[in-house]
């Protein structure tokens, strides 16, 4: 059994999975005119944000894998121009992030995890770049979730987190994603299922 200190951390990387499935889906019936459109938010449009969230968590999770990708990342702003591309783009670096936090011990939080910048080489402690980074896809899927809203396609809901009474509302998606409960919240004796 994995430390308690870490399950925190799971849940999280496991939601963002979540989450990037669900608000993606829901992008993949849009057309590519509303993809694109220019909209009002930090990023002009659906395909520019949800590029971003990408390139900054590959940026990220390099870096907790000890790699040097740093800048490079942004070499190309939106390098997926259809939703299918990117689901399957996203879905890889999610699945990386589960791992580099599965793969972490107690002391795992501790590491420090060298960020490549342009002009010098940033050292964080592994679990405040984690939490920064869980901030920041946050963020930026609720500003894609808001530009949906102005669209044909309903926005899904992203507000919720692993509620063990509410495990059969995801228990569809959780089927999609391979998941159990168990899976995501491991030794919870306080229910659900």
């Amino acid at each position: 059994m994995q430390s308690d200190v870490i399950r925190p951390y799971r849940a999280m990387a496991h939601n963002n999975r979540w989450a990037n499935h669900r608000l993606l889906t829901a992008c993949a019936a849009l057309s590519h005119t509303e993809l694109v459109a220019t909209r009002f938010s930090f990023f002009p449009s659906l395909s520019a944000t949800l590029n971003h969230i990408l390139i900054i968590d590959r940026l990220y999770v390099d870096a907790m894998e000890g790699g040097q990708l740093g800048p490079a990342a942004y070499a190309d702003p939106e390098p997926y121009k259809t939703v299918t591309a990117l689901q399957a783009a996203q879905t890889e670096i999610d699945l990386r992030l589960i791992a580099v936090v599965d793969a972490l011990g107690a002391d795992g939080l501790d590491r420090i995890v060298e960020l490549y910048r342009e002009d010098h080489v940033q050292r964080e402690r592994m679990d405040r770049v984690l939490l920064h980074l869980f901030q920041h896809q946050v963020h930026h899927r609720g500003q894609a979730h808001a530009m949906l809203s102005g669209t044909s396609v309903a926005p899904p809901q992203l507000d919720e987190f692993f509620m063990a009474e509410e495990a059969p509302l995801r228990a569809a998606e959780f089927i999609e994603l391979g998941w159990t409960e168990d899976r995501v919240w491991p030794d919870d004796s306080r229910g659900g299922s």
